[in-house]
């Protein structure tokens, strides 16, 4: 592959990370504009965070779509089941793109629905890869985590429809002090995305670990991603106050995702025939739609931060 067409790949790559970055950077912007025009506790805040969250549910469904897609068709659908996460995956997409254009106090029945049918999808998804894995030849083994099926890969689903449920939620709410699983709702929220950035760098970190981190590169999301997750809880836990660390490290993870496309698109550009073997190089290159999960549970951690921000 030459180096001219590598080169393209990653430009390709890091305009998407810049783009994807000045995206997070206007969504901040809008976001605390909302912040700075509500007055403390009153109507706006929370729905505006329940928004952010379907936006998140929803680029987390695309991940999901994309990637299982890929993999299992280059699995052939050999079970009628690998079809579920596809039509799952797709329902939480719209559901998402449908929530963060409503403005409405109350709960959608329908995106309700939804999200929570592609949680229970994610599970039962975790339990047929699990399965995969033990089945084979030595069971519980390091060469059959790196190549059978993945097993964090269905939880980006659970994960998804978990962020839409919340969502849902959060609009039934009170618009003053918001409770969720008997916490603040700004605490609440701001665990659950810590706790899955946790998840998804959990499924980095092996499949980096397969490929010997010989990019040193690699190293990046299994850093900085675990160090976001970490002022994020913390600051859902401490008193409500200004966090500017944390807000500028989820920034930093949001666009992480983005570049790592860019990444991710170099190593596909690196294996013989590189794009214009577009086809056969996207099914065994790296996956290309995986980094934007970083971005989707970064931007649920800013809207979090934004509400926890309100709390008394």
């Amino acid at each position: 592959m030459s180096a001219t067409t590598q080169r393209a790949a990653m430009f390709v790559g890091l305009a998407a990370g810049a783009a994807g970055l000045v995206a997070v950077l206007a969504r901040e912007r809008a976001g605390s504009s909302i912040k700075d025009l509500t007055p403390r506790g009153e109507s706006g805040t929370h729905i505006a965070a329940a928004r952010a969250f379907n936006r998140s549910s929803a680029l987390l469904a695309l991940s999901v779509l994309t990637d299982s897609g890929i993999e299992h068709y280059r699995g052939s659908f050999a079970n009628k089941a690998m079809f579920t996460p596809l039509i799952t995956s797709a329902l939480s997409l719209a559901a998402g793109l449908h929530g963060a254009a409503d403005s409405g106090s109350r709960r959608h029945r329908a995106r309700h629905a939804i999200y929570l049918g592609a949680g229970a999808a994610g599970i039962a998804g975790t339990g047929f890869h699990l399965y995969n894995v033990l089945k084979r030849p030595g069971g519980w083994s390091w060469n059959n985590l790196f190549y059978a099926a993945p097993i964090g890969a269905p939880m980006a689903l659970l994960l998804s429809g978990a962020l839409g449920a919340v969502a849902e939620r959060l609009r039934d709410e009170p618009a003053v002090e918001p409770q969720l699983l008997g916490m603040a709702a700004g605490r609440a929220l701001g665990l659950l995305a810590a706790a899955g950035l946790i998840g998804t760098v959990g499924e980095v970190a092996l499949m980096h670990f397969r490929g010997s981190y010989q990019n040193p590169v690699m190293y990046a999301p299994v850093t900085i991603v675990p160090v976001a997750s970490a002022l994020l809880a913390h600051a859902a836990l401490a008193a409500p106050r200004e966090h500017w660390v944390a807000r500028a490290w989820l920034r930093i993870t949001a666009a992480l995702g983005f570049v790592g496309m860019g990444f991710h698109a170099r190593g596909i550009a690196r294996n013989q025939g590189g794009w214009r073997n577009w086809t056969q190089n996207i099914l065994n290159g790296p996956p290309l739609p995986a980094p934007p999960s970083f971005s989707a549970l970064a931007l649920a951690g800013l809207a979090a931060l934004r509400l926890r921000e309100t709390e008394k």
